[in-house]
């Protein structure tokens, strides 16, 4: 009888990578409440040691589901406004559509992700280190055409709960993709040009 043929360890990020990928299918598929490190194991073919490796916890992995979203979103941003022309209207424009498509890329798996990982301490740090990122770059693609080059703080966060709030509604069928993007983008104009 000829040998099993060796199994191929994947270095660590490919594997990450997988166990993602796979995350992602289930939570599509199954829903999160459904998703465990042990499904996630069953359903990529490896054993629970290495889904417990990779994320620790369940909190763990949906941390880290809505960390690889935010890195997706964050990349498509950065292609909007370096694709986007030198004008406000173009920065806001790319800034709006660039966040209600990324919403809507991924549906309601990251609202069902949320819910989950609601209060979590691991859910916090993501979501902040994401909140912070956001405004940061919103701070900088909006400081040339801000009094003083730079945009309120307050008023940032403001065009974040808008945004969270639009896209949501779009995702639920409230309202039409374009007639929010409009209303963000004449939202991130009027912030951008105010000043203190």
């Amino acid at each position: 009888m000829p040998a099993a043929p060796a199994r191929r360890r994947m270095p660590r990020p490919q594997r990450t990578r997988q166990l993602l990928d796979v995350a992602w299918a289930l939570v599509g598929a199954e829903g999160t409440d459904q998703l465990s490190l042990g499904r996630l194991a069953e359903a990529a073919g490896v054993t629970k040691p290495v889904a417990y490796d990779h994320f620790a916890t369940r909190e763990g992995l949906l941390a880290a589901l809505y960390d690889d979203y935010d890195r997706r979103q964050t990349a498509l941003f950065d292609e909007r406004i370096a694709a986007a022309g030198a004008t406000l209207q173009e920065r806001a424009g790319a800034i709006a559509s660039g966040y209600i498509d990324c919403v809507l890329t991924q549906g309601r798996d990251v609202q069902d992700i949320l819910a989950a990982l609601s209060g979590s301490p691991e859910m916090l740090a993501v979501k902040r280190r994401y909140q912070q990122d956001f405004i940061g770059k919103c701070a900088d693609w909006l400081a040339p055409f801000a009094p003083g080059a730079r945009v309120p703080r307050a008023a940032l966060w403001t065009v974040l709960g808008a945004a969270e709030a639009l896209s949501d509604a779009v995702a639920a069928g409230a309202l039409a993709q374009p007639q929010a993007q409009a209303e963000l983008q004449q939202l991130i104009q009027s912030v951008a040009i105010r000043g203190d």
